[in-house]
């Protein structure tokens, strides 16, 4: 089948900003749990948030202080703020408002209530006492909004660049918190070793993989552990390896794919490096920081095969 390159850059986008916002839901929702199992003053910064979504900048306009409440406000309620849950919910909508004729016709429905709910509730939810629900019903919402789309879709190219955008959003994120969150950890080992479990249990529920994690390898979680298993597990849906897999799976049927099949095996070689066990903080940044830049890459040759409007 054939699509429109402007239709196929829509779903693509519509894709990475609803795992946004699922993502940044998550990682706010896990800081929650955190800070209220840890002894005051042991907890980390509120600006790791600000951190890992790279919004150090817009914060910095907006905000002196790096509190609970500035970088909620930021987070949850700032509808104009690119980092924002209220942004990409935003951006979903007006993605899927423009690709309905490709999209289950209860997309529109689900996206639409989501969008109404968020921007009536965010602004009452960075206190403490709304958060939590409204946090578990972003995600809950998102997840519906997924599984409608993986449910009611045949497998075409519509399917496959909303995939695609899905997985490569979640591979950025989860180097993301692993760059940041266990950076973080490192940096201050030895100061509170008896909560360092807690901390990295914290960074892999912050991409929900507390659970498979303790399934896979044991109750106790470990850095190197952590870290090679959100970077090479095979069988985590957010795991680097998984989403590069899929991605790859994804680009064979297009067309002009091999460029882009490239640059997915360059990362695939290159991943091993980010599980090694014993890996410093230095290294690990260093890493990390290269194999986004390579994500990045691969973001652009997708958007210059696919959606570029071909020369005439």
């Amino acid at each position: 089948m054939s699509m429109l390159s402007s239709v196929a850059e829509r779903l693509y986008w519509m894709a990475r900003y609803l795992e946004r916002v699922e993502s940044t839901a998550r990682l706010i929702a896990a800081y929650n749990h955190l800070i209220m199992d840890i002894p005051r003053g042991a907890e980390p910064s509120w600006g790791i948030m600000v951190n890992i979504l790279d919004a150090q900048a817009i914060f910095a306009e907006r905000f002196r202080v790096d509190n609970e409440q500035n970088v909620l406000r930021l987070l949850v309620a700032e509808k104009d703020a690119p980092c924002s849950i209220p942004f990409s919910v935003r951006a979903v909508r007006e993605n899927v408002r423009t690709t309905r004729d490709v999209l289950p016709e209860e997309a529109w429905e689900l996206v639409n209530e989501f969008y109404l709910y968020v921007h009536e509730e965010a602004s009452s939810s960075v206190g403490r006492r709304n958060r939590h629900a409204y946090l578990a019903e972003v995600i809950a919402r998102c997840q519906m909004i997924n599984g409608l789309l993986g449910s009611a879709l045949s497998r075409d190219h519509t399917y496959r660049f909303i995939k695609l955008g899905r997985l490569l959003e979640s591979a950025d994120m989860t180097t993301r918190v692993v760059d940041v969150g266990a950076g973080d950890i490192m940096d201050r080992a030895g100061q509170y070793g008896a909560i360092d479990p807690l901390l990295w249990g914290a960074l892999l529920q912050a991409l929900s993989a507390g659970s498979a994690y303790r399934r896979e390898v044991g109750p106790i979680v470990e850095k190197d552990a952590a870290v090679a298993f959100v970077f090479l597990n095979t069988t985590f849906p957010r795991s680097v390896a998984f989403c590069l897999r899929g991605i790859r799976e994804e680009l064979r049927p297009l067309k002009r794919h091999d460029e882009a099949l490239r640059a997915v095996d360059r990362l695939r070689r290159r991943l091993p490096r980010l599980g090694r066990h014993g890996t410093t903080r230095e290294e690990l940044h260093q890493l990390i920081d290269n194999f986004q830049q390579q994500l990045g890459g691969l973001d652009y040759t997708i958007h210059q095969t696919w959606f570029r409007a071909p020369e005439r």
